[in-house]
């Protein structure tokens, strides 16, 4: 039976010592709650860390493998030095503040990242000790990025997914890791990345893109014969547990205790664990300038401020502890009254009852973060709301902002604008409250928790299947076999290649692309072999193709198929066509070369290219989109096609492309064995039009019509030189004896 491995840096539940013995609690954080309902309703085992480091070996191993067994969870122990190093180092003094932008507390050091390697593999092994063939290993957040790739590795055939659960940087940002390669290549060993928003999928792309040079077609990465899926999934609550909490004797007994408290004062609620990306000082400073501006709410106001301790060992949440205190300090020295005080500060987590109760009393809920990947706080609180009550102020730095719209949106940078929400919120009427809410709530009911995990794992289940079905399309060594068999056996023998990408890195300038010496000989001694027609068939120009090819014995297909040469013929071109159409092109192509630095433009006869692979990536992209919509629009009635291919859009004649060039040999007579080999775009028109027994292979893992998929250039290479050994059975001869033998 399937299992499901849930792997996290916490186990949801907490071993801790009391009184000499070792007591079982469960965890309140969110990835813990959120995962509940499919870690109890499946056959799940959920692996990290139990919260308690112990001595290998001794007798309290044993009880915690005892206590953890029971409660379905493998446990792997980490030492001080790795809590240290790991945990309260790499994880959170570099990976977190610098994921939430906050470079200037990005701490970089090479021991930490030693042992968050080290610590990584400490996962693994414990892995190792459950999994097994057909399990789906699924690895949550920034403290185990690593940990894909690693079990890729060890289990090339797992399905593995990959959650993120706070923000993903920008390139800007990301790029000032040291270790950044180490990072994006650990991730990738996932068959399908998740984040919170889509903003978080476009910068992981990116980052893919420019330090690994990793391209992706919508959402799909391919690296090496692997296919990774890179998605968007909001996580949601189980909103009905929030909901119907409110009704239970025990809230509602705290309800009322806190409307007593608080009889007569409109309430604003900040909840948060304290921590510096939260924005609490900017909202007590906004609080402090919402005071100081509305006099008229003295003695009408209170804001009840939540502050759970957080990383107490990290010296910049002790300072962020001193910096609250103080301020809250301030405000209320500078506001309060003998019969009231403007903030109830609490250092404390906060039982769920006592949450559930604030959450449903408060007016305003003020979930402000300067950076946050989703905050599950701003749904819980519109979960509470049974009449429909309140106001929630919503951060647009928080990944909810995304889904809540209806919320005050608001800049938490931005003082003016906060303390303006603030005065919106408390005198918004009930009506308009109620509308806003209503709208949020069923948005939050259709998507909940649970169906955000079996969304995830059903995309997982897709993305793992889709590279299965890749698997079966790679060239292996049998198929290989069984194609050179065939090879062998053939007596006429027709061989398609395209040029670059395919049998040389592709190169902006001809000049930089040029064959090297033992790709002509082996394109000499194929196109020898008795019985064989080599057709190089490429998107250059004829008059490079002529100069490259020189005493070659071989066909050749120029721009896409425009021109075609066979061997010891002239070059003729497929069908009349006119060039009258290339100068109002060519303006525009000369506009977008202007607006993009790294840009140029390939002019060739019947044919334009604008080239944009020396761009900036994310500009380069954004222009291409704009001058393809405009040159779709432009030749609309034009008989012309609009080409995208490897970082190019090619505009040439429509009725023209290496499919129909491919044509002009096919036809000339029954051929025993067919081989085309490409790797761009313009290449599926080819793999259209083969015969069914053909042998078309695609370079690289994108999705084709061709038949089969080849990792590299260098593997195609090596095909050549397969086939040029197992056609040594037959009479060599020369180029030249052969030309004279055609002739």
């Amino acid at each position: 039976m399937t299992e499901i491995h849930i792997v996290s840096n916490r186990l949801p539940i907490s071993i801790e010592r009391e009184d000499g013995k070792l007591l079982v609690k469960q965890s309140i954080g969110g990835l813990a709650t959120g995962l509940g309902s499919l870690y109890r309703s499946h056959d799940c085992t959920w692996t990290g860390w139990p919260g308690i480091s112990v001595e290998k070996s001794s007798k309290e191993e044993d009880e915690v493998n005892r206590l953890t067994r029971e409660e379905l969870c493998n446990p792997v122990y980490l030492t001080s030095a790795d809590i240290n190093d790991y945990y309260h180092g790499f994880s959170n003094s570099t990976l977190w503040p610098l994921f939430h932008y906050f470079r200037s507390r990005v701490t970089c050091n090479s021991k930490q990242w030693k042992t968050y390697n080290n610590v990584n593999r400490k996962y693994l092994a414990a892995l190792h000790k459950i999994y097994k063939p057909g399990d789906i290993i699924w690895v949550h957040d920034y403290h185990l990025l690593l940990l894909p790739e690693m079990l890729r590795e060890e289990f090339p055939d797992a399905t593995i997914g990959f959650f993120n659960h706070i923000p993903f940087p920008s390139y800007e940002i990301f790029r000032a890791l040291p270790w950044r390669r180490e990072l994006l290549k650990g991730m990738l060993g996932a068959d399908l990345i998740g984040f919170h928003t889509y903003d978080y999928v476009r910068h992981f792309l990116d980052c893919v893109d420019r330090i690994l040079g990793y391209r992706h077609t919508h959402g799909e990465i391919s690296a090496g014969n692997h296919l990774i899926k890179v998605d968007s999934f909001p996580m949601g609550i189980d909103y009905n547990r929030f909901k119907n909490a409110v009704s239970e004797k025990t809230v509602q007994d705290e309800i009322k205790k806190i409307r007593q408290t608080y009889e007569g004062y409109k309430l604003l609620l900040s909840f948060d664990r304290l921590d510096y990306t939260k924005g609490i000082i900017r909202r007590l400073k906004a609080f402090d300038t919402f005071l100081k501006r509305n006099p008229e709410y003295h003695g009408k106001v209170v804001l009840i401020l939540i502050a759970v301790p957080s990383r107490t060992a990290v010296s910049h949440y002790r300072q962020l502890k001193k910096q609250v205190d103080g301020l809250v300090g301030s405000i209320t020295g500078r506001y309060g009254t003998l019969d009231w005080t403007p903030i109830r500060y609490f250092y404390d987590t906060l039982p769920f009852e006592s949450l559930i109760a604030t959450y449903h009393v408060a007016d305003v809920a003020l979930v402000t973060p300067l950076r946050d990947g989703m905050n599950l706080m701003a749904k819980e609180f519109l979960a509470t709301r049974t009449d429909g009550s309140g106001v929630l102020i919503l951060s647009e730095m928080a990944g909810a902002s995304s889904e809540l719209g209806e919320a005050i949106v608001i800049n938490p940078f931005n003082r003016n604008e906060f303390v303006e929400a603030i005065e919106t919120a408390l005198s918004m009427p009930a009506e308009e409250q109620v509308s806003r809410n209503r709208q949020m709530q069923e948005r939050l009911k259709r998507y909940q928790v649970e169906d955000w995990a079996y969304d995830f794992i059903h995309q997982l289940k897709a993305a793992k299947e889709e590279n299965i079905q890749r698997g079966a399309r790679i060239l292996t060594r049998t198929v290989r076999s069984t194609l050179l068999l065939n090879y062998k056996k053939g007596k006429k023998r027709l061989i398609f290649l395209d040029y670059d990408g395919t049998l040389v890195p592709f190169k902006d300038r001809p000049e930089f692309a040029v064959p090297d010496e033992k790709l002509l000989k082996s394109l000499e001694l194929l196109s020898a072999i008795p019985g064989n027609e080599v057709v190089i068939i490429s998107g250059r120009d004829r008059e490079t193709l002529d100069l490259w090819s020189k005493g070659l014995f071989i066909g050749i297909v120029a721009e896409h198929g425009i021109w075609i040469r066979k061997a010891g013929s002239e070059w003729e071109m497929i069908e009349p066509l006119r060039n009258n159409w290339k100068e109002e092109i060519l303006m525009v192509l000369k506009l977008y070369v202007d607006r993009t630095p790294g840009s140029f433009i390939e002019e060739k006869e019947f044919s334009l290219a604008w080239h944009y692979r020396k761009t900036d990536p994310l500009l380069g992209e954004t222009r291409a989109r704009e001058l393809k919509d405009q040159l779709m629009f432009i030749t609309a009635h034009m008989n012309l096609e609009v080409l995208e291919g490897s970082r190019v859009i090619e505009v040439k004649n429509a009725s023209i492309n290496k499919g129909k060039a491919a044509l002009k040999w096919l036809s000339d007579g029954e051929w025993d064995f067919v081989l085309a080999v490409g790797d761009d775009w313009t290449d599926e028109y080819l793999f259209d039009v083969m015969p069914k027994d053909a042998y078309s292979i695609k370079v690289g893992f994108t999705r084709s019509k061709a038949r089969y998929n080849i990792p590299s250039i260098k593997d195609v290479r090596t095909l050549i030189d397969d086939c040029i050994q197992t056609g040594k059975s037959c009479t060599e001869v020369t180029g030249e004896e052969k030309r004279k033998e055609y002739l």
